[in-house]
C-alpha cells in the first residue's frame, strides 16, 4: 500500500455499510444518539441518589436506585454499538452528552426520598416515551433489530416506573 492509500485510509470517515439506507442511518442514529445522552444522565442522577438517600426507608431505596442504576448503564453500549452497526457516529465526552440530553440534572445538596422516588419516576416515563418515538423511527424505517432492542428496554423501563410509583406511594393507614 502506498503512502497516499494510507493516508487517504486514515482520514476516511467512519463509515459502516447497512442495508437500511441513508436517511434510515441517519434518522435512528440520531434518535439513538440523544437517547444514550438521556440514558447517561438518568444513569448518573440514579446514582446520585443512590449516593445520596437517606431516612428511614435507606436500605430499601438505596439497594433499588443501586440496581436501576446498572439496568440503565447496561444499555449504554448497546446503544451507542447499534447507532456505529447503522453507520452513524454518537456521544464523543461528557460535554457531547451535556449538550444532548433532555433528561434534567439534579444538583441539590439535599433532596427528600420521596422527590427522589418521584423525580426518577417522571424521568423513567419520560425514557420510556423517547424509546417508544425511536420505536416508531425503526418501524417506519424497517429496522427490527434496533426496535427488537427497544421493546426490551421499554419493558424494563416501565418496570422502573412502577416500582418508583409503588415505593413512593403514601400509607393509607
Amino acid at each position: 500500500m502506498d503512502i497516499d492509500t494510507a493516508r487517504s485510509r486514515r482520514l476516511a470517515p467512519l463509515t459502516t455499510p447497512t442495508g437500511l439506507g441513508e436517511a434510515a442511518a441517519k434518522d435512528i442514529s440520531a434518535a439513538l444518539t440523544a437517547l444514550l445522552a438521556d440514558v447517561f444522565a438518568l444513569y448518573l442522577k440514579t446514582k446520585n441518589f443512590h449516593w445520596h438517600v437517606s431516612g428511614p426507608h435507606f436500605r430499601d431505596y438505596h439497594l433499588m436506585f443501586d440496581e436501576q442504576g446498572d439496568e440503565l448503564y447496561a444499555m449504554t453500549d448497546p446503544i451507542a454499538e447499534r447507532v456505529r452497526k447503522l453507520g452513524g457516529t454518537t456521544l464523543r465526552s461528557i460535554g457531547h452528552i451535556a449538550r444532548s440530553q433532555r433528561v434534567l440534572d439534579n444538583d441539590a445538596d439535599y433532596v427528600e426520598p420521596h422527590d427522589m422516588l418521584a423525580e426518577l419516576r417522571e424521568d423513567n416515563g419520560g425514557l420510556v416515551a423517547a424509546m417508544r418515538a425511536v420505536h416508531s423511527a425503526c418501524d417506519e424505517h424497517g429496522d427490527i433489530a434496533t426496535a427488537s432492542l427497544l421493546e426490551n428496554w421499554i419493558d424494563e423501563g416501565e418496570k422502573r416506573v412502577w416500582f418508583l410509583f409503588e415505593s413512593g406511594r403514601r400509607d393509607r393507614g
